[in-house]
């Protein structure tokens, strides 16, 4: 549009949207400006400047919506773009994880030969598995953890409980796991980079446990259960074939299962697991469900399950890394013990130790294995497995310019 008129548009523009028609703005131009035109000549320009405008203010309305919608496009496929992506990433850490799991399984063979004992009557011990952690590595003034430590605790475990089955004449063992046998991963990138150790980890857990389980094996028969613990989650995952499982708990059970089967293996699958051993219905859970793991939250577990028909008799979890036992209602510490969570988060001053109930008839005694120094004891032999794992020792994390060294 030409005008000459046009360079006081945003004049005539502000008179109109305050209620002045045309004839009156024309007549406010000529008054104000001295304009030598005719009202009626400069009406019609104001009336094609006002038109023009609102024609234009319209156009730019409509290419801003045109703008927000293409925007509000963008934003979702990019927010699909990214959930696709964190999800094609953790299907590649997984996958990585399982071939890598299948590689050392084909490179080794762990397959061995199971002891049967007869039995001597309706006695037993559960040996409960608490919160291992095996691929945690802990340098804390009070307490020192790796693979090798474990080992040792877990041998030292294993001696008090053979002493146990020798005295109270058993040779029924239930071996009870109830969650966390690794860490968690935190970040996609590090599930991917570091898969090949991740898989190393499992199966190096896989060799302790296979070791521990051959130790109480050559006293008394082995049963297994297990649960799932919050720390080894590795999230779910089932669009492809390699994508075992979504927890290393359950992958670690799943393997001993496959290496050991003349075990008896009993899992739920899930969080928790109900088993009977000599008349008693025990319960396996990790303990996370159970927050602060007070009187009331172990009495709305048990009405719970009294609601479906099952009455129960006892309950074990780990979870907070400190014992814990009363009457229907046990937790056992770590094999890790104290830790910088559970130190400086929880504000819990725990020592190393597991836990074992020997079950009669009518009677359940409970009793905690303290297994924080192991003096005496040199663990399991895993030195092959643990080279191949090239974890970073406790020696490494320490200045080498030492004047003594705690050995534990």
């Amino acid at each position: 549009m030409e005008s000459k008129y046009l360079e006081y548009k945003d004049e005539i523009v502000s008179l109109f949207w305050n209620g002045n028609g045309y004839q009156a703005i024309a007549q406010h131009l000529i008054d104000k400006y001295n304009f030598k035109v005719k009202k009626h000549t400069l009406r019609h320009r104001i009336k094609d400047i006002i038109q023009y405008v609102i024609a234009d203010k319209e156009i730019i309305q409509h290419n801003i919506l045109l703008q927000k919608r293409s925007q509000k496009q963008a934003d979702l496929n990019r927010i699909k773009n990214k959930a696709f992506r964190e999800h094609s990433r953790l299907e590649n850490a997984l996958v990585e994880y399982n071939k890598a799991l299948i590689d050392l399984l084909k490179a080794e063979s762990l397959k061995t030969t199971i002891k049967q004992h007869t039995s001597k009557g309706k006695q037993a011990i559960i040996v409960q598995i608490a919160d291992t952690h095996f691929n945690e590595l802990v340098d804390l003034k009070n307490n020192k953890y790796d693979f090798e430590v474990a080992s040792k605790r877990l041998q030292k475990f294993a001696h008090h409980i053979k002493e146990y089955a020798k005295f109270y004449n058993v040779n029924e063992i239930f071996i009870a796991i109830t969650g966390d046998l690794l860490n968690s991963d935190r970040r996609l990138d590090e599930k991917l980079a570091m898969s090949t150790n991740r898989a190393k980890a499992t199966f190096l857990g896989v060799h302790l446990l296979k070791h521990f389980i051959l130790d109480l094996n050559s006293v008394a028969n082995i049963s297994i259960g297990c649960v799932s613990g919050n720390e080894s989650r590795a999230y779910e995952l089932g669009w492809v074939d390699m994508v075992a499982t979504d927890n290393y708990d359950f992958t670690i059970f799943e393997m001993l299962r496959l290496l050991m089967p003349d075990i008896n293996f009993i899992t739920s699958g899930g969080l928790e697991l109900v088993v009977e051993v000599n008349g008693h219905n025990c319960l396996l859970i990790h303990g996370h469900q159970l927050k602060n793991m007070q009187s009331d939250k172990i009495a709305k577990v048990m009405s719970k399950y009294a609601r479906n028909g099952i009455i129960l008799d006892f309950m074990m979890c780990g979870h907070l890394h400190e014992t814990k036992i009363t009457d229907l209602f046990a937790r056992s510490s770590s094999l890790v013990g104290a830790n910088a969570y559970s130190e400086n988060a929880l504000l819990l001053s725990s020592r190393a130790a597991q836990n074992i109930y020997i079950m009669k008839d009518n009677e359940r005694h409970d009793i905690r294995i303290d297994l924080q120094h192991t003096k005496g004891f040199n663990g399991y032999p895993i030195n092959k497995e643990l080279s191949s794992y090239n974890a970073k020792s406790l020696d490494k994390t320490l200045k080498k310019q030492t004047v003594f060294k705690i050995v534990i």
